[in-house]
């Protein structure tokens, strides 16, 4: 008789979890490099976020892909614990190749030994550049 009376409550808290799946792209061609991280610790309700995961070290040349997701056992896990403890899973696809940021457009070069001056000016002319085109413009010192 006292599980008939739990049984909507635990139903309810069943139906109350909920899962989610949240995926970044960075635009970088991916590696065949895969962090994964099944049980990201987070508590009550999703409140208290999981810690960060640190790729720096595996990804040299940043992420392709970060997703984030509760997974069945995550929900499970979490309906069983009332959802103080809901835990995650992140999984870090790593990119291939190239540099850590790329920017694409302008460059404006300051050759060594230039004045106070030169160099304002090369600010100057990359801001506005950046402002007319709507795109990044660099300024390599050389």
């Amino acid at each position: 008789m006292r599980i008939i009376k739990i049984l909507p409550f635990v139903l309810v808290m069943f139906m109350l979890s909920s899962c989610f799946h949240a995926k970044v792209t960075t635009g970088k061609q991916p590696s065949s490099t895969v962090i994964d991280k099944p049980w990201a610790h987070g508590f009550i309700f999703g409140l208290v976020p999981p810690d960060e995961v640190s790729v720096a070290s595996q990804c040299p040349n940043g992420a392709a892909i970060v997703e984030t997701q509760i997974s069945f056992l995550n929900g499970l896990v979490s309906a069983i614990t009332f959802n103080l403890y809901t835990p995650m899973q992140i999984t870090v696809t790593c990119a291939a190749g190239g540099s850590m940021s790329a920017i694409e457009g302008a460059e404006i070069v300051v050759p060594e030994g230039s004045t106070d001056k030169e160099v304002i000016e090369a600010v100057d002319k990359a801001s506005k550049e950046s402002v007319k085109t709507g795109n990044p413009v660099m300024i390599r010192f050389e």
